[in-house]
């Protein structure tokens, strides 16, 4: 199953949607695609994560490793249409104060 799918770029974001399981195993590569994605169409990214089922602290910081990467350049990260089990998960990390959760 292919975890990331690049959507492409609207008005306003670099679209991304996240499905199945992101650990350990594949958290590289999760970051490669989005980082080459991001370089080449540098812009807010909209991460879609209604379908990703599983994340582990290697994601978590993981996004934060993205989020480091677009605010030098000014741009942000948002998540939406998380399933609540992985919301939580930011929240109790408190990673919602600094990546935006819809």
């Amino acid at each position: 199953m292919k975890e990331v799918t690049i959507i492409g770029k609207d008005a306003n974001y670099l679209n991304i949607q996240l499905s199945g399981d992101i650990d350990l195993g594949n958290a590289e590569n999760f970051y490669n695609e989005v980082a080459q994605s991001y370089e080449e169409t540098p812009a807010d990214i909209a991460f879609d994560c209604e379908q990703l089922n599983f994340i582990d602290s290697t994601t978590l910081g993981t996004f934060v490793k993205i989020l480091k990467k677009v605010k030098m350049n000014g741009h942000t990260v948002r998540l939406t249409r998380l399933q609540p089990k992985i919301k939580k998960l930011f929240t109790i990390c408190s990673l919602d104060q600094i990546i935006q959760l819809d």
